[in-house]
């Protein structure tokens, strides 16, 4: 393990102490595969590039050293046909985490996942479970090229039968990442790729927190910020420095599992404060923040303060990568919105 978690270090570090200890949310999810890959021999990895390259980001680097090359290998550039066996593995018996190489290469696969992976425990009255976790790199802030910075949460929220979270700590990554494994329904796990070289400590023997279950990430009493992956940190900076230069007090929710959701968190920050942002990267048109806003509306009327906002990226396709600070939500975006929020 220590020489597992050496080789995916992103930066050179030494190897890790046994408990806790402080990795980036790569070497985060590297260790989760690789506990999940030793206490049940049914898990395997494979997906493009994963085995021999220990995948793009090399998250996965040295399973198929340490565990071998059939329960770690590698697979023809050919998503439909990962997902595809891997809902024929799962009905073997077998437990299956796949990874789509990133975001943008999901769409191949959306048919299988939509039409298959989504429906089959349902299709067999829960006779045959369908524990399948689709690793996928995911949204933007690392200037990639077109295909490289999708967000398509959304398209997996519609889709009844998925399970769909999002960790941005590295402790939440390995978390989520043995919580889904361990899960009877398909999940899809979304990785913030700008959150790939975040250092910060993981115990891997503490209790972990429920899942499914949204987090508090600050407290405030002026307005809250909901939001989730990546963005996560661009809300506490955005709640750090309203409180230094406005005096603005923001709570920020991590919603962490966008299905299941988490709302009785959700409502209980709204109640507080009266005011809630919604962020996310994707488009404004459909996003989940419009089933957020929606929500929380019809739900929460008699105790807001003013309309629920949402600071999101543009209804365009995601730009290149000169244009993309431009495109995403950050903090200046969503102080714009705090202020109308407060004005209201």
């Amino acid at each position: 393990m220590t020489q597992l978690i050496e080789r995916s270090a992103q930066s050179g570090d030494d190897a890790p102490e046994p408990r806790p200890t402080r990795l980036t949310m790569a070497q985060a999810i590297t260790r989760a595969l690789h506990d999940a890959m030793a206490d049940d021999d049914r898990v395997l990895v494979f997906g493009e590039d994963v085995a021999a390259l220990g995948g793009v980001f090399r998250v996965t680097e040295g399973l198929a050293e340490t565990f071998g090359p059939q329960r770690c290998f590698d697979t023809p550039l050919a998503e439909s046909a990962i997902i595809g066996i891997s809902i024929g593995m799962a009905i073997r018996g077998f437990v299956p985490v796949p990874e789509i190489q990133f975001d943008g290469f999901a769409a191949p696969a959306f048919d299988q996942m939509v039409s298959q992976l989504a429906k089959y425990r349902m299709r067999t009255h829960g006779d045959v479970d369908m524990p399948v976790t689709v690793r996928i790199p995911s949204f933007g802030g690392i200037g990639a090229i077109e295909h490289h910075s999708e967000s398509t949460e959304s398209y997996w929220l519609h889709a009844a039968g998925l399970k769909v979270v999002t960790p941005s700590t590295p402790s939440d990554a390995y978390w989520l990442l043995r919580q889904s494994i361990t899960c009877r329904d398909p999940v899809v796990y979304l990785e913030p790729k700008r959150r790939y070289w975040t250092r910060d400590t993981v115990d891997t023997e503490a209790p972990p927190p429920p899942f499914g279950r949204a987090s508090l990430a600050r407290k405030g009493s002026d307005v809250s910020i909901i939001t989730y992956g990546g963005l996560v940190d661009t809300a506490l900076s955005a709640a750090q420095l309203a409180a230094e230069q406005h005096g603005w007090d923001l709570e920020v929710i991590d919603l962490r599992s966008l299905n299941p959701l988490d709302f009785d968190t959700v409502a209980a920050s709204v109640q507080r404060t009266g005011r809630c942002v919604v962020m996310h990267e994707g488009a404004r048109t459909l996003g989940f923040g419009a089933e957020l806003a929606a929500r929380i509306s019809e739900e929460l009327f008699y105790d807001l303060e003013a309309p629920v906002l949402r600071a999101t990226g543009f209804d365009t396709p995601y730009p290149p990568a000169r244009l993309e600070k431009l495109w995403l939500p950050g903090v200046d975006r969503l102080l714009d919105y705090v202020e109308k929020a407060l004005a209201q």
